[in-house]
């Protein structure tokens, strides 16, 4: 189950809905914002605009390689993950030929492994895009980590990047510094 937090401020009561590894939760409350954490996993936000339903999902990989589904690891995978929340909206009353989606993640933040985020990515992309759901927003790839909100009966999202301390960095080679050529018996102090 998501955890949920209360919060109150001058617009009125805010519930925090944490979505993690292998969640989904849909909402049309006005006071609900879902949250999550994103690194070289994926978060897809969906909604119908028309009824203020939405939903978002968090899901590790594309699947599980292998053509076969393991009833315990079937969350960690973005194909049930994405029927998931789509079958949701779907029972709370989102109509699918108005679906649209944002999708967040996929960065790349351990130098020398596969580009896993880019594969869920492509997934994500590709997914969509088969069941005929249109992207209206993306921030994914990169070499940062991601805190997401998003507020399911508006269709708003805050992106924040999170530095990653050992995320791959472009190394930058110095410049050899060529010898000035001087004259016979000058001498150059620095």
């Amino acid at each position: 189950m998501m955890g949920q937090d209360l919060h109150q401020d001058d617009s009125g009561p805010t519930i925090k809905v944490h979505v993690t590894q292998g969640e989904s939760h849909v909402s049309s409350d006005p006071n609900v914002v879902m949250t999550t954490v994103l690194g070289s996993c994926i978060a897809a936000c969906l909604r119908d605009p028309t009824t203020g339903i939405g939903g978002m999902n968090h899901f590790l990989l594309p699947d599980a390689g292998d053509g076969r589904r393991n009833n315990g690891d079937a969350v960690r995978y973005g194909a049930y993950a994405m029927e998931l929340l789509i079958n949701g909206l779907l029972k709370k009353g989102a109509r699918r030929d108005r679906l649209e989606a944002k999708i967040f993640g996929g960065g790349k933040l351990f130098d020398g492994l596969s580009d896993v985020g880019a594969s869920n990515a492509a997934f994500a992309e590709r997914f969509l895009r088969d069941e005929g759901i249109p992207i209206v927003s993306s921030s994914t790839g990169g070499l940062s980590a991601r805190r997401v909100e998003f507020w399911p009966a508006t269709g708003r999202v805050r992106q924040r990047l999170v530095a990653v301390d050992n995320a791959p960095v472009e190394v930058r080679r110095p410049v050899p510094i060529v010898p000035a050529v001087s004259n016979a018996g000058d001498l150059e102090l620095f």
